[in-house]
């Protein structure tokens, strides 16, 4: 009787603990994360690897990420939102305006002359994501970061020393409303991603660019261009809106622990320090072009006015654009200012 009850007793043992192992197996995710950046730019290699190592530590190994860099995957980087929310991905870092006009309350960061402090505003953008964004126009997936890169410049083949060079200036722009900028600063206006930039330069497409310091060095800018513009001031030219999205249904699977650990590693605390890591790479970036004897000039404050001001109608625009939409964009506006400044921009 006693040997019978062993057997059954090691029995039963063993069924519970295949299904204990079950239990553990089903709590252990692989994410697969997709984005457009070749694998040694800042972004995957300086923030998107370390923000995952960290996650992947968190866990103790049960959240594991897998990284597909420069649309590995296939698809265009539009189409980088909606492979994430489709579940084509679990993951995916793209720039908001790829997709224009269908994420219109984001666009208040990328207004001219908006971004003071990239840090302060990045931590304002995650605060409306948190708080509003979220649950309308990204509502299809989970949001995990939410950032802005440092101020962007302008580069281009023959310089751009005042305003009035930007007339008939064929210039690639990242999103709908930078290159609303671009238009009504006189310039002729091509969207495109950034991975089209070198190609488009080289067949004469554009004859510049948009872009920040820090991403430069990932399509070899200083070597297709010679001349590079800043802006004197606080407040800069303009920044543009990225994200790090993530599935829903793939997060709302997730065993409670693994979101709380998933949680507490993205959100403000990704936010910032993605946008800490692209500023801190602007200068580095910017040496690069100093050292290849590549012309840089700033613009002091009196010619920056000027650009404010022809700048104007970009806003009232977008804010007619939103009543449209049946958004209070001027609200947008001084909510969006208000927490730049209370997180220290």
């Amino acid at each position: 009787m006693k040997k019978r009850n062993f057997i059954t007793g090691t029995i039963a043992g063993l069924v519970a603990a295949a299904a204990l192992g079950g239990v553990v197996a089903a709590q252990e995710v692989t994410l697969r994360l997709h984005q457009f950046l070749p694998p040694p730019a800042p972004v995957p290699a300086q923030i998107l690897k370390p923000w995952a190592e960290g996650v992947e530590k968190a866990s103790d190994g049960r959240i594991k990420i897998q990284h597909f860099d420069a649309m590995s995957l296939g698809g265009r980087p539009p189409e980088l939102m909606d492979q994430a929310r489709d579940g084509v991905v679990d993951l995916s870092m793209t720039v908001v305006g790829y997709t224009p006009g269908r994420f219109p309350r984001t666009e208040v960061f990328e207004l001219p002359f908006m971004m003071t402090d990239p840090v302060a505003t990045a931590a304002a953008y995650w605060e409306m994501v948190e708080n509003d964004f979220q649950n309308n126009e990204y509502k299809d997936v989970k949001v995990l970061g939410a950032w802005v890169h440092g101020p962007g410049l302008i580069h281009t083949k023959d310089g751009v020393n005042k305003l009035e060079d930007l007339k008939g200036l064929t210039l690639r722009g990242p999103t709908r409303i930078i290159n609303d900028l671009l238009g009504e600063l006189g310039a002729e206006p091509v969207g495109m991603p950034l991975p089209a930039i070198p190609e488009a330069l080289s067949k004469g497409v554009v004859k510049g660019t948009v872009i920040p310091w820090e991403v430069t060095t990932a399509i070899r800018l200083s070597e297709l261009v010679g001349n590079h513009t800043e802006f004197a001031g606080d407040e800069a030219f303009y920044t543009a809106a990225i994200v790090l999205v993530m599935n829903k249904a793939k997060y709302d699977a997730l065993p409670d622990d693994l979101k709380a650990i998933l949680d507490a590693e993205s959100g403000a605390k990704l936010s910032t320090f993605a946008t800490q890591v692209m500023w801190d790479m602007d200068a580095p970036a910017k040496k690069i072009a100093v050292d290849a004897g590549n012309t840089v000039v700033t613009l002091d404050e009196a010619e920056v006015a000027r650009w404010k001001e022809a700048a104007e109608p970009v806003v009232d625009r977008w804010i007619a654009d939103m009543e449209s939409k049946g958004i209070d964009g001027a609200a947008l506006i001084e909510e969006a200012r208000a927490l730049i400044k209370k997180h220290g921009g």
